[in-house]
């Protein structure tokens, strides 16, 4: 089973991984990281088939994706 994970203090909720993600797994969460920004999470980490897109589109490398 594949999975997400969001370095929190990396992302700054610009969206390319919520637009990009082909199973709607990532979603602006409503927690904030120490820099102000809501971070994304995985709301639907069940779905996420590990393709890595998210982790691809991520500006600061803040996503891992692992199977």
């Amino acid at each position: 089973m594949a999975g997400i994970k969001v370095i929190e203090e990396r992302c700054k909720s610009c969206g390319y991984c919520i637009k990009f993600c082909p199973r709607q797994v990532l979603a602006v969460g409503a927690k904030v990281n120490s820099k102000g920004y809501e971070y994304v999470e995985a709301v639907k980490p069940e779905a996420c088939i590990g393709c890595c897109i998210c982790g691809r589109m991520c500006p600061d490398g803040a996503i891992e994706v692992y199977k």
